[in-house]
């Protein structure tokens, strides 16, 4: 069995000393943040979250401005 819905969710790659789930930092070494490093626009990648594959399709990238 399949299930497929869509859920738009922002991510922002961090050091692992920075992160917090709830404002969508994801520590570079999550699995999540490891298989978008190095994707593209339009990419796909899945990644396994308890028993089951999720999918998450790139549609936007953005490098914010240093502070």
């Amino acid at each position: 069995m399949k299930l497929t819905y869509r859920k738009q969710t922002k991510h922002r790659i961090v050091g692992p000393d920075e992160f917090n789930v709830k404002e969508g930092l994801i520590s570079m070494d999550s699995p999540v943040a490891r298989a978008l490093l190095g994707k593209r626009l339009d990419d796909e990648i899945e990644i396994q979250q308890h028993d089951v594959w999720v999918t998450y399709y790139i549609t936007e990238i953005d490098y914010p401005e240093a502070h």
